[in-house]
């Protein structure tokens, strides 16, 4: 396939649809979901979006737990000609309502687990002209009734128009939303399905949230392959669960994030029949080189394939060559993908010299959502500027050495310290907070916060770290917090976060 099909997203999955007709596609909770039903049910959707008002250009947030309504729904929405906004569930009601009022939404998407929490979160935004739920739940139009809908042809877009808002957060600030055209996600659907497509290799198995920039890289590969792909998807990983499916589907493809791994590698493997399985994808954090050697050696067939991307990239910079693996690497950059290291002036850095990670291709987004200083930032010079530290070496591999961006990722999770420095700073006795993360064996990394107190015993610190429980998302919360008399300050008055780490590292 040397060229795109089409320009839009929408077009893509009517392509693929054609071409592949009506077979068994996806599993999901003993259930097999035909291509031709889940097909239908996107086209109706997308006429019961438009008859309640969405249209093209109008954001529509998405937050569900992993089921076949997310991949329904991201359809029905580009068929629409509409914006898809994917919102982790994992989120405080206070963060979902950022997104969608600076979105400016005009529906949610959501599940029934859930739809308290977003019905709380959209009240009284006025853009929001519903609030959608698969399942039963005040407040809220059931799916099932906007399906009812008579299928829509598709609203045609353009190549460089909106297809997706994702937001994503920083060390200081709210989330911001990364704009990515149809282009943007279509070219990267392209390069990451030539790097990963493999004949006869068809049965795949989705572990990882779907309301998510991964979902969408997921949704839009799989439209390329010209074979019929069968999925098994999995609402929430359990290692038991994951290999009970690999053994009885005969699953061939996964992916999974780090911390996933010491929960898989604790099961007897040799139980189990995985002779199917022959490659695993691994990102979102680093991948220690003795967990994937066990990996392999205990589940022979198999093979690991780390990669790396932002959202800023549409999820996708580089990938391990199927040939040509070097652990600790992330792999090469993909075909039309330029990658440069650069130093603190923006002068190139020579192989092996390690330097902030920098990148363009059509994949890179056109910048933040109403935000124009950001964008001239990051995309300064033509090229996308990443807040990663890494290196390059004579074979064009890349490695991750470090972030300048003080981002933490817990479980393939991004943690922002801002975010939780933000909820202990709402407790009446925390005067001053500095969050960094620290090495964890299971998540890669864990949240680790220092507190300074109006009086000394004006808290505890198991009372600081159920304090955060309660104000932020499940997976930001800080598992450790250390009360100090006060904390480290650069020359010019900010936090010194190296300090901090030193100190976490001295602790360890």
């Amino acid at each position: 396939m040397s060229t795109l099909p089409t320009t839009n997203l929408a077009r893509l999955s009517e392509l693929a649809s054609e071409r592949r007709g009506d077979y068994p596609a996806l599993l999901f909770e003993e259930r097999w979901h035909s291509s031709g039903e889940l097909f239908e049910r996107a086209c109706r959707l997308a006429g019961g979006l438009v008859e309640l008002g969405v249209r093209p250009g109008d954001r529509v947030v998405i937050c569900m737990g992993n089921c076949p309504e997310v991949g329904i729904a991201y359809e029905a929405v580009w068929r629409a000609g509409a914006v898809v906004t994917p919102v982790m569930f994992l989120l405080s009601a206070s963060e979902l309502r950022h997104v969608i009022s600076d979105a400016e939404a005009r529906a949610v998407i959501t599940t029934a687990e859930f739809a308290e929490k977003v019905s709380e979160a959209a009240a009284g935004i006025d853009s929001v002209l519903a609030v959608i739920c698969d399942g039963e739940a005040d407040n809220t139009i059931a799916l099932s009734a906007v399906e009812q809908a008579s299928p829509l042809a598709i609203v045609d877009r353009d190549e460089d128009d909106l297809a997706a808002l994702l937001y994503t957060g920083g060390t200081t600030g709210r989330a911001k939303g990364v704009m990515l055209s149809h282009g943007n996600l279509l070219y990267s659907g392209q390069a990451g399905y030539r790097d990963t497509y493999f004949e006869g290799l068809t049965n795949t198995m989705l572990t990882l949230p779907l309301s998510h920039n991964y979902g969408i890289a997921v949704t839009i590969g799989t439209m390329f392959s010209p074979e019929r792909v069968v999925t098994v998807l999995l609402r929430w990983f359990a290692a038991t669960t994951f290999l009970e499916h690999i053994q009885r589907e005969r699953v061939q493809l996964s992916g999974i994030v780090p911390s996933m791994m010491p929960r898989i590698l604790a099961e007897p493997l040799e139980d189990y029949d995985l002779s199917s399985l022959r490659f695993v994808t691994c990102g979102s954090a680093p991948l220690t080189r003795a967990m994937a050697e066990e990996f392999e050696r205990r589940i022979p067939s198999v093979r690991i394939r780390e990669g790396y991307g932002l959202t800023e990239t549409s999820a996708l910079v580089a990938v391990t060559p199927v040939q040509d693996n070097k652990f600790g690497s992330v792999g090469r950059p993909v075909p039309g993908t330029e990658v440069a290291i650069f130093d603190d002036d923006d002068q190139p850095l020579p192989l092996g010299e390690p330097g902030e990670i920098c990148c363009r291709s059509p994949a890179v987004t056109s910048g933040y959502w109403r935000s124009p200083e950001i964008t001239a930032d990051a995309l300064r010079n033509g090229w996308l500027h990443t807040g990663d530290v890494g290196y390059l070496d004579e074979d064009g591999f890349l490695f991750i050495v470090d972030r300048k961006k003080d981002l933490i990722i817990r479980g393939g999770f991004n943690v922002y310290p801002r975010d939780v420095e933000d909820a202990l700073l709402e407790h009446p006795a925390v005067v001053t907070a500095g969050v960094v993360g620290r090495p964890d064996e299971q998540h890669g990394e864990e949240v680790v916060a220092f507190v300074s107190l109006a009086q000394a015993d004006a808290a505890t610190e198991a009372e600081l770290v159920a304090w955060a429980r309660e104000r932020i998302g499940g997976y930001k919360y800080p598992r450790e917090v250390h009360i100090v008399d006060s904390l480290p300050l650069t020359a010019v008055g900010k936090l010194d976060r190296k300090v901090l780490r030193t100190l976490v590292n001295q602790e360890a």
